[in-house]
């Protein structure tokens, strides 16, 4: 063998030797991101979990808005991506307790029972007004002495959380995705699904609950999302008695 063929050789054996190794460093790092992933939902390999589903208020039952449904298939995507499956439930069918099951939870507690059981045993310091009369504070959230006022189309607030209801290492996250509108739902489970790896750095294996505000949606639809605070203290602190002066609107 000559020169030349050894080199030709070489070669060759060294680019195998780089791509395998260029492989195997990249079967890695995506074996680790996804590790991490499914370790922040809590969702490991061919693992069940729940979509709670809501209804259109004031509609029958099992009739899904229009953006709960976006919501919905925005994460059956990160399930499936954790190599899990999904399991839907109407609101009022999910008579069971948490934590041997990552749930999510879509939709504001006037239209799911479930949501209004969370947020009462959960996060007592968030009320939700549910009132279905016209009034400028309809829909508004009161997070500690703080009213978030819907506006229409222009502002509206959601409510995103992951909780485990301090039931030990190991139980199974819940997901809330708790708007004053179906967008808003929408919004947060997009917001979620774009930003989990930077919760995960976060949080870790910890509570929050993110106050999100929906800027302009008639124009810009679910897409343009502001992080208003960081409301975990507050919104798990039993709710005080408060005066209507502190409301926020959108500008």
């Amino acid at each position: 063998m000559n020169d030349d063929v050894r080199n030709i050789v070489l070669g060759v054996v060294a680019a195998g030797i780089s791509a395998c190794l260029g492989w195997l460093a990249r079967t890695y790092l995506w074996k680790r991101r996804l590790r991490r992933k499914q370790a922040f939902f809590g969702l490991p390999d061919n693992s069940e979990s729940l979509l709670v589903v809501n209804r259109e208020a004031g509609g029958p039952e099992l009739t899904v808005m229009r953006h709960d449904v976006f919501a919905l298939l925005e994460l059956s995507a990160l399930i499936k991506d954790c190599g899990a499956h999904a399991q839907v439930v109407a609101h009022d069918a999910a008579q069971q307790g948490f934590g041997e099951r990552t749930e999510f939870c879509v939709g504001g507690p006037s239209s799911n029972r479930r949501m209004a059981a969370h947020l009462h045993s959960l996060l007592p310091g968030i009320q939700v007004n549910t009132d279905a009369e016209p009034g400028p504070d309809r829909g508004a959230f009161q997070i500690g002495s703080e009213r978030y006022r819907l506006e229409s189309g222009r502002g509206e607030y959601v409510i995103l959380a992951r909780l485990t209801a301090d039931l030990g290492r190991g139980a199974r996250p819940v997901f809330l995705f708790c708007g004053q509108r179906a967008i808003t739902n929408q919004a947060a489970t997009r917001y979620l699904a774009r930003n989990h790896e930077r919760l995960a750095r976060k949080y870790g294996g910890n509570p929050f609950v993110l106050l999100l505000k929906v800027v302009n949606s008639q124009a810009y639809g679910p897409d343009v999302v502001e992080l208003v605070a960081d409301v975990t203290r507050t919104a798990q602190a039993p709710a005080p008695i408060v005066s209507t002066r502190n409301s926020h609107r959108a500008s």
